[in-house]
């Protein structure tokens, strides 16, 4: 009940219900990728003052182990699920939707935790980084094995114009991501004189910023819900039961690698998101035999919401019951 007493969260639920009301407020495209490069800078920075502040372990190493391993188990696990249920091609692109994150679930998530009392570490933001590319780059070679079964899981090419080079290429140097690890390592160097002289920027707006963001997710979140009228039942309860199973290994995960309850959580949640941008935005042209509206719908429209009202408090009430 908190999580849905805070501002940002009550701005997401505003968007649901003016983008349902089909109201004609609208966030420019141009000011929701600058919001979303903003809330992306600032916690790359707070998380290279923290890890500035905390310095590297062999406890970070292990968190960041944990996370490309989730990245590379559950879109192989969704794949072999999918599979039974869908085409090949759709099941390889749901499978990477969910096998990569949500940067604005996390970024939600770290402000649920901060706003708990909940520690975490600033490492956390490169964990996300690091989730993102995985499972893209495991849907383009599942893509080529369908196109080209006897060429086998290295083929190298996506259609006729992609290779798995270009691919990589773009998964990596993405801008949003370079920013993010950019910011960090600022934040690394500068320590705590950086993190004096950027607070109003990275501190005292980011929780404006994000308000207004989840406004802008609520009423896209809204808008894409038609796309899922007509659906497998099947393909919706995957929407809803995929987060709980992953943030479930997420968890057991933490607990035997011996992690903090922050570190838990923040990687159940990693673990349960479902990209709706960077992922969708690659697969649209690398898998293009496979239905956007599928694997768009069921990540924007189903587990997002999910997540962000339900799935956040959840998860960490659980990490801090389990690892506390």
């Amino acid at each position: 009940m908190h999580n849905l007493l805070d501002p940002a969260i009550l701005f997401f639920i505003f968007g649901v219900l003016a983008g349902a009301a089909k109201s004609n407020l609208e966030i420019p495209p141009a000011i929701s990728r600058f919001l979303s490069l903003y809330l992306l800078m600032a916690l790359g920075l707070k998380g290279g003052f923290a890890l500035s502040h905390s310095g590297l372990s062999s406890q970070i190493g292990l968190s960041l182990g944990a996370a490309v391993l989730l990245a590379v188990t559950v879109p192989l696990a969704g794949y072999a699920v999918l599979r039974n249920w869908v085409e090949g091609f759709d099941a390889a692109a749901i499978a990477a939707t969910y096998g990569s994150v949500s940067a604005v679930t996390f970024l939600t998530a770290t402000q649920y935790l901060e706003y708990q009392g909940i520690a975490y570490g600033g490492h956390m933001a490169a964990a996300m980084a690091l989730m993102e590319s995985p499972a893209i780059v495991m849907a383009v070679v599942l893509a080529n094995r369908l196109r080209t079964p006897s060429a086998g899981p290295m083929a190298q090419t996506v259609g006729s114009h992609t290779s798995i080079g270009k691919i990589l290429h773009e998964s990596f140097t993405d801008g949003a991501q370079l920013l993010l690890l950019g910011a960090m390592a600022i934040g690394l160097i500068t320590g705590e004189s950086g993190k004096t002289a950027m607070q109003p920027f990275s501190g005292d707006l980011f929780k404006g910023m994000l308000s207004f963001f989840l406004l802008d997710m609520g009423l896209m979140a809204a808008r894409n819900l038609p796309q899922l009228k007509g659906k497998s039942v099947v393909l919706l309860a995957y929407a809803v039961l995929a987060p709980v199973v992953h943030a479930s290994l997420a968890l057991s995960l933490a607990w035997a690698l011996g992690l903090a309850a922050g570190e838990a959580a923040l990687l159940m949640v990693l673990a349960a998101s479902a990209s709706y941008i960077a992922v969708p935005a690659v697969l649209r042209y690398a898998v293009p035999e496979a239905n956007p509206s599928l694997y768009f719908g069921l990540s924007l429209g189903v587990t997002f919401p999910l997540n962000i009202l339900l799935g956040i408090p959840v998860y960490a009430a659980v990490a801090q019951r389990c690892l506390s």
